[in-house]
């Protein structure tokens, strides 16, 4: 698995090599940028996996460039940790209102600051993994990791068999799956499946759908497919 990239901005740049040393000796590649402007291109051009950025520098400030960054497609996600040497609360609650992830005070255990970040980069990796297992089809959302489905926000109760049928059909939608196809994803080895099961299947699956039902289309001769939606 490739290193993560972390890139820690901080005027002070003691305290960023500091950081830098730490960091690495964990197995992170390190980046550094000693002002706001030069922290806000950096970000941009090697989009780093995580940003530690120090709150108090010259010209550009943290808070302007956490602005910054979350206003942009592509650095939005980027998790960021604040650092602060003020006791004042209202610079936190800016920096978290903005999007930052967490914060930490100066002086901070580098110790500390680790923990911080493998907690973020945990967080982000399982809420990237929930947006995976969510498919949008217009109005219909399946949400795969839970098992369930809503059209227009509303929870269907669709069976285990509709569910994984609905699935199978959306994860690729466009492409036809013949009844032998569905039959063979479906099988578990002890649950005997037929054509004819198959269509009572979508049937009722088109049932519950309700007027998202045309969704799931019917190839004449061939099988079943999911519409693909512009």
């Amino acid at each position: 698995m490739p290193s993560k990239k972390i890139l820690v901005v901080d005027d002070e740049r003691d305290i960023a090599e500091l950081i830098a040393f730490n960091l690495e000796r964990e197995g992170y590649e390190v980046t550094t940028a000693n002002t706001g402007e030069e922290g806000l291109s950096k970000a941009q051009s090697i989009i780093p996996d995580l940003i530690v950025l120090d709150i108090m520098l010259p010209g550009l400030n943290g808070l302007d460039v956490c602005r910054h960054l979350k206003s942009e497609h592509e650095t939005q996600k980027i998790p960021i940790i604040m650092l602060t040497a003020k006791d004042e609360d209202i610079d936190v609650v800016t920096g978290l209102e903005l999007g930052a992830d967490d914060y930490l005070t100066k002086p901070f255990s580098p110790k500390i600051l680790i923990a911080r970040i493998r907690s973020v980069l945990r967080r982000q990796r399982k809420e990237t993994k929930e947006q995976l297992s969510v498919m949008k089809y217009g109005n219909i959302v399946i949400y795969s990791e839970k098992h369930q489905v809503t059209v227009h926000g509303e929870a269907v109760n669709l069976t285990h068999t509709e569910f994984e049928i609905l699935c199978i059909l959306a994860r690729r939608p466009g492409w036809v799956f013949s009844r032998s196809q569905l039959i063979d994803s479906l099988r578990d080895g002890q649950q005997v499946i037929t054509d004819r099961a198959i269509d009572v299947q979508i049937v009722n699956l088109r049932k519950k759908l309700g007027n998202c039902s045309d969704y799931v289309q019917t190839v004449r001769g061939v099988g079943y497919r999911m519409k693909e939606v512009q």
